[in-house]
């Protein structure tokens, strides 16, 4: 699953900067720090009242590995993903079609790029996954407000 969670990392970290890749998230600038970011977006979440399964520090990971595969090109000064699920919403998603299981769980990117904060989340098929992009909606918008 931890591998899962990386691949996905780095699915969200290739999707700000590859312009195709634009259409599949929906990201927000965010005025002030990378660290006020990251705060905001989790009590955010934990507002909800959902609970954060998994803090993946992408940034972290592609700036240790970067020499390991020949790389010496730094892609975020820092770049957090925040995975979690919601209990209703995913049960709600899942009944309309059990194969929604694929978009489970839900994540909510930080990132900055050369003092640039952005916050962002993937965008979902049309449907009953529009229920989860709405909450993702909710919560970076409560994000951006704190």
């Amino acid at each position: 699953m931890l591998k899962s969670i990386l691949l996905g990392g780095l699915l969200f970290a290739g999707s700000i900067t590859s312009a195709s890749a634009q259409d599949a998230s929906t990201t927000y600038p965010y005025n002030g720090t990378f660290e006020d970011a990251a705060f905001s977006v989790e009590s955010a979440i934990i507002g909800k009242g959902l609970v954060i399964d998994y803090v993946s520090h992408v940034g972290e990971m592609l700036n240790r590995t970067g020499g390991d595969v020949g790389s010496a090109v730094q892609l975020f000064d820092a770049a957090d993903i925040f995975v979690f699920c919601s209990a209703v919403v995913s049960r709600k998603v899942m009944e309309a079609d059990p194969m929604n299981i694929a978009h489970c769980p839900y994540g909510i990117f930080v990132a900055d790029r050369g003092g640039e904060v952005i916050i962002g989340h993937r965008n979902y098929p049309q449907g009953p996954m529009q229920e989860v992009q709405a909450l993702l909606d909710e919560i970076v918008t409560e994000a951006l407000d704190n």
